[in-house]
C-alpha cells in the first residue's frame, strides 16, 4: 500500500542509546523526555519509535520485557546544530514492558529505533484540520497541533479521557482543546465522537485526524465514511519488530492486509476495511 502524501522522515539503520533528561509523572501517565543526539531532527508526526530501558531491558527472572515497544512521540524539540533532537513519550503502565520504561529517571539510557513508518499529510486546500485524540492516542495529536501551530495554522482539537488522571494529558497542549471523559470528572461526560459528530455537521469541510484505541478509531472511520470527510487514522498496534519483518501488525486494507509499521500507522480512513 503506497501513498506518496503521508511524509515520512528516514530512520538510522540501527538501535542507538538516548538520555533521559526529564521523567515526570502527569496524572495516570509518565512523561519521559529523552535527548536522542545522533538521530534525526525532524520526525514527522503519526511517526513512531521503538522504545527499550537501556541496559535494564529483559533484566527480570523471567526475562521479560523481551520485546521493545512502539511509542508516538508526543513532542519533539531539535537540538542546535540541527541533529538530534529532545523527544517527548507519553507512557502508561499497562504491563512488565511499559513499566519498566515508566521507572526511567533522568540521566538513564533509552534504547530507540526511529522514527519509523508514516505521518499525517497535510489537509488539502481549504479543509480546515481537525484532530481527534482518545487516551494515549493524545500523543501523536499533540504533536501535530504543535506543527500546525507553528505554520499558523490553528487545528480544532477534541481529547476523549477514562476519566481525571488520564485528562491531565490535555495540560500538555498549548491550545484549549475540548475534553470528553467517560465518567464525566473532566470536561463533558461524551464519548469523543459526540462533539465531533457535532463540529461535521457544522462545518463538513475538515479533514480529520485521528488517533486512539480501535472501537474510537472505527467509530471516527465510520462517521467520517457516513459524512463524506475525509479522515487520517493513526492506529495502535502491538510490534515485535516495527520495521516489517515480523509481520505482526497487519490489518485488513482494501487492497489487502497491511502492515502497520511500514504501510502505516497513518492510513487513509476510507483504505481500511470496516469490522465491529
Amino acid at each position: 500500500m503506497t501513498d506518496d502524501r503521508r511524509p515520512r522522515t528516514l530512520a538510522p539503520p540501527e538501535r542507538r542509546i538516548a538520555e533521559v533528561v526529564e521523567a515526570r509523572r502527569l496524572g495516570a501517565y509518565d512523561l519521559i523526555v529523552a535527548r536522542d543526539a545522533i538521530g534525526p531532527a525532524n520526525p514527522r508526526p503519526g511517526q513512531f519509535y521503538m522504545l527499550a530501558a537501556g541496559e535494564r531491558w529483559g533484566a527480570d527472572g523471567d526475562g521479560r520485557p523481551y520485546l521493545p515497544r512502539a511509542f508516538s512521540f508526543a513532542r519533539v524539540r531539535p537540538l542546535p546544530g540541527g541533529q538530534g533532537a529532545d523527544l517527548s513519550f507519553l507512557l502508561e503502565d499497562v504491563g512488565p514492558g511499559t513499566r519498566r520504561l515508566g521507572e526511567l529517571a533522568a540521566g538513564d539510557p533509552l534504547a530507540l529505533l526511529g522514527p519509523l513508518g508514516h505521518g499525517f499529510a497535510p489537509p488539502p486546500e481549504g479543509r480546515r484540520p481537525l484532530l481527534v485524540g482518545g487516551g494515549i492516542g493524545a500523543a501523536p495529536v499533540l504533536c501535530w497541533d504543535d506543527e500546525l501551530r507553528a505554520e499558523g495554522v490553528e487545528a480544532t482539537v477534541l481529547l476523549g479521557f477514562r476519566g481525571a488522571g488520564h485528562a491531565a494529558a490535555a495540560d500538555l497542549f498549548v491550545g484549549a482543546p475540548e475534553v470528553c471523559t467517560d465518567d464525566g470528572s473532566v470536561g463533558r461526560r461524551a464519548l469523543v465522537t459526540e462533539p465531533l459528530r457535532a463540529e461535521l455537521e457544522a462545518d463538513p469541510a475538515a479533514t480529520v485526524y485521528a488517533c486512539g484505541p480501535e472501537p474510537m478509531l472505527e467509530a471516527v472511520r465510520a462517521l467520517c465514511a457516513e459524512l463524506d470527510v475525509p479522515a487520517e487514522l493513526a492506529l495502535e498496534a502491538g510490534m515485535a519488530c516495527g520495521y516489517g519483518a515480523c509481520f505482526g501488525c497487519v490489518v485488513p486494507t482494501v487492497d489487502g492486509y497491511a502492515r502497520v509499521c511500514v504501510d502505516g500507522p497513518v492510513f487513509p480512513a476510507d483504505r481500511l476495511v470496516a469490522h465491529a
